[in-house]
């Protein structure tokens, strides 16, 4: 049985991302697009469409030529969608990296997306640079001011020529390369053309996320997909006010809400956790706050209740992949109560069908099985990687998510357990190859295994179980969760660990995790 959407068809522009959103730009004039929210410092519509044509011809004029990637390496700060839509302008390609990642990781994907330019912060200009020699960057940009870096600034001033015309086919160029396990194995390039983000962007605002007049706060990292789409395109898009905080720290969040009268906020569970529990939140004006949207990670029914009745604030929920650039259900703006812990229904033009995880099958309503989509938000595919593109994305074009869900009789689904094995830390994605690749690399690990532990404030936590090289008794599993700590970002690290006989496998050598996570539940 296939399952679409409710909503009516939409209209695809036959243009690029940038004008697309930044169409209404102009015509906004002075109204605030991106506000810095420990400063203030703001850009106005006016600014970011001169501040686009003036970086893009900058670039241009530095050697940037089409299918060129370009790579952010930086928290979020006001600018970076300058020089995301400066970039996406001129048919280069966007690779965004997490700003948490150690030198190591930087530099595998810089390596991975054959980038040219890299941008960076001066707090991370140190890392940026390491990186930057392992991949053969040409040059470092950097927000601010540190030596050996051109100043982001310089390419405004030096902005004084014309934008080329390039000819961008939508639907086949690729304006964004963000990294994702997907399904499982290691961190992949995800290829997103302009009309993946165009697609998603009118999917998403079909189903009345953000109005023009709205203030929303990015709180969310930039460089993952639910920051970069369903915040910063569609909110330039819709018109909004984005008021743009470098990391999450509860009172300054809270105070952020308060000060700047904001009207919809896109969250992650943990953060639902906070505002539902902590005594803190009792100590805002929150009045002005109309939404929570959660995304990234599942959100229990208990907890969108507990958030609705404390702060007296509509909850939604949306759920996608960042191979779904990234929406793929939405719930509806008049949430029904009843359905709290859906994930909503097919945003437009989406196909969903569930699937029999041992026999393919279709199922019908109310049946169990992995989550497919089918609609124009799909990836063109993983870069550089046909094998892993055809394990997600079969023969007759449905993308497998990994996800188990059902779909009720009113076409609302709803996600119960994960076929996939990426662990889900606070939103972020844990890829368990990647960490028992670095535990093998341990001269006293014989075998490792990586398994998601249940957590109520982060979701899932990695745990890792261990088995030993003959003679290594003495190696304590304090000291491998520092090996691994050492050398992946901080959400990455392993938070417990177990020393184990025998990993359990396949016939074919596939680790059998859910042995280990039953094992683990049993205790």
């Amino acid at each position: 049985m296939i399952f679409r959407s409710p909503y009516p068809a939409i209209e695809m522009p036959g243009v690029p991302l940038t004008p697309f959103v930044l169409e209404g730009a102009r015509r906004r004039g002075d109204k605030p697009a991106l506000i810095d929210a420990a400063s203030g410092r703001t850009i106005t519509y006016r600014q970011l469409f001169d501040s686009v044509q003036a970086v893009a011809a900058s670039l241009a004029a530095r050697g940037l030529r089409k299918g060129d990637v370009f790579a952010i390496y930086s928290p979020n700060v006001p600018e970076y969608a300058v020089a995301f839509h400066a970039v996406s302008l001129i048919g280069g390609t966007l690779t965004t990296l997490n700003p948490l990642y150690t030198v190591e990781e930087a530099a595998h994907q810089l390596k991975d997306a054959h980038a040219r330019y890299l941008l960076t912060t001066p707090a991370l200009l140190d890392k940026a640079r390491e990186a930057a020699a392992h991949a053969n960057i040409e040059e470092i940009f950097v927000f601010g001011e540190a030596a050996g870096a051109t100043p982001f600034a310089a390419l405004y001033e030096s902005g004084g020529g014309e934008v080329p015309q390039v000819e961008i086919d939508p639907g086949e160029d690729v304006v964004v390369l963000p990294y994702s396990s997907g399904t499982t194995g290691l961190p992949k390039g995800v290829m997103l053309t302009h009309r993946n983000l165009i697609a998603n962007t009118l999917q998403v605002q079909a189903c009345e996320l953000i109005k023009e007049s709205d203030t929303i706060v990015c709180v969310l990292p930039l460089f993952h997909i639910y920051g970069m789409v369903v915040i910063m395109n569609v909110g330039l898009y819709a018109g909004a006010r984005i008021v743009v905080m470098s990391r999450f720290d509860l009172e300054s969040f809270l105070r952020v809400l308060q000060d700047y009268n904001v009207t919809l906020a896109h969250v992650v569970p943990p953060i639902m956790l906070a505002l539902a529990q902590h005594p803190a939140v009792d100590n805002y004006d929150l009045s002005k706050l109309e939404t929570l949207f959660s995304g990234a990670a599942p959100l229990s029914e208990e907890l969108a209740r507990a958030c609705s009745e404390r702060l007296g604030c509509n909850i939604r929920q949306g759920y996608g992949m960042t191979e779904t650039s990234p929406a793929i259900h939405l719930t509806p703006h008049a949430f029904d109560w009843t359905k709290y812990g859906s994930i909503g229904q097919c945003v437009p033009d989406t196909e969903c069908k569930i699937v029999d995880v041992e026999t393919g099958e279709p199922l019908g309503h109310g049946q169990e099985g992995e989550i497919c989509m089918r609609g124009p938000q799909m990836m063109k595919g993983y870069l550089n990687r046909p094998e892993a593109t055809a394990a997600t994305i079969d023969p007759d074009g449905w993308l497998h998510t990994g996800d188990i869900g059902y779909c009720d009789e009113e076409g609302h689904f709803f996600v119960v357990d994960r076929l996939k094995e990426l662990i889900k830390y606070k939103g972020m994605q844990v890829a368990p190859a990647e960490l028992e690749a670095l535990l093998l690399t341990h001269p006293q690990v014989a075998d490792a295994a990586v398994v998601p532990l249940p957590d109520e404030e982060a979701g899932e936590l990695p745990k890792a179980f261990v088995v030993r090289k003959p003679a290594a008794e003495d190696v304590a599993a304090e000291e491998l969760m520092a090996f691994v700590a050492a050398r992946v970002a901080p959400y990455k690290k392993i938070r417990q660990l177990e020393f184990i006989e025998q990993i359990p496998k396949s016939a074919s050598g596939k680790i059998l995790r859910r042995l280990l996570v039953e094992r683990d539940r049993a205790k």
